[in-house]
C-alpha cells in the first residue's frame, strides 16, 4: 500500500485546471464565525472521514474547482485550523491499552523545566496546564496497571513535581472528535 500523501502533496496527480464551478465566497470580516464557512466544513468532514483523499477529488466531491480547494487548505492550515494529515494512531493498538489523567502540582518557577521533563516521556501523550487545584494536567498510557505505576514514577520522579494525583480511565465512550464542533462553526 502506497503512503498516505496530504491532499496538497506535490507528487498528486492532480490537473489543476480540472472541476469547474465557482468558487463559494469567504466568511466576510467580523463576521460570527471569521475561522471557517460552509464550504470549509464541509472540506473538512472530508478529509476527516477519508484522509488520503486528493485535492482533486476532493474539488470533485465538492463541485468547486480544484484551485479553490488548495486554496481553503493553504489557509485553513495558515489559521491553524487543520494542523496536520497525519495518521490517527490508537496507543492501545501499540501496545499501550491503559490511559490515564494526572493532575501535577508543581513548585513556583519550575513551569518550563517540568515541561521540558513531562516532553522526555514517551508515554505522556499530552500536556495542558490547568486551574484548580494542579497546575498540569496530563495524559499518559501504559501497557498494564502494573506498568503505570513505572509510568508515573518517571512523571513525579522530578524535583519540580510537588504533588500528583491519577485517575484511570475506565472506558471511553465519547472519543476525541471534532466534527461536531466542526458543522457547529461552519453553521454559525
Amino acid at each position: 500500500m502506497p503512503p498516505a500523501q496530504s491532499p496538497s502533496s506535490p507528487n498528486s496527480t492532480e490537473s489543476p485546471n480540472s472541476a469547474a464551478g465557482p468558487a463559494p465566497s469567504a466568511p466576510t470580516a467580523g463576521s460570527a464565525n471569521d475561522a471557517i464557512d460552509v464550504l470549509d466544513g464541509r472540506l473538512i468532514r472530508l478529509l476527516a472521514e477519508e484522509p488520503r483523499i486528493g485535492v482533486l477529488e476532493c474539488s470533485r466531491r465538492l463541485q468547486v474547482a480544484r484551485g479553490t480547494v488548495q486554496a481553503r487548505l493553504d489557509r485553513l492550515q495558515a489559521k491553524g485550523v487543520i494542523g496536520g494529515f497525519g495518521p490517527e494512531v490508537d496507543p492501545a493498538a501499540l501496545g499501550y491499552p491503559v490511559t490515564a489523567f494526572a493532575t501535577l502540582e508543581i513548585s513556583q518557577g519550575q513551569g518550563s523545566d517540568v515541561r521540558a521533563h513531562l516532553a522526555a516521556v514517551p508515554e505522556v501523550l499530552e500536556l495542558h496546564t490547568i486551574t484548580g487545584r494542579g497546575d498540569m494536567m496530563v495524559r499518559i498510557v501504559a501497557r498494564s496497571n502494573a506498568d503505570l505505576q513505572r509510568v508515573i514514577d518517571r512523571v513525579v520522579g522530578f524535583d519540580g513535581i510537588v504533588r500528583s494525583s491519577t485517575a484511570i480511565a475506565l472506558e471511553n465512550p465519547v472519543p476525541y472528535r471534532i466534527l461536531p464542533l466542526v458543522d457547529q462553526a461552519a453553521a454559525e
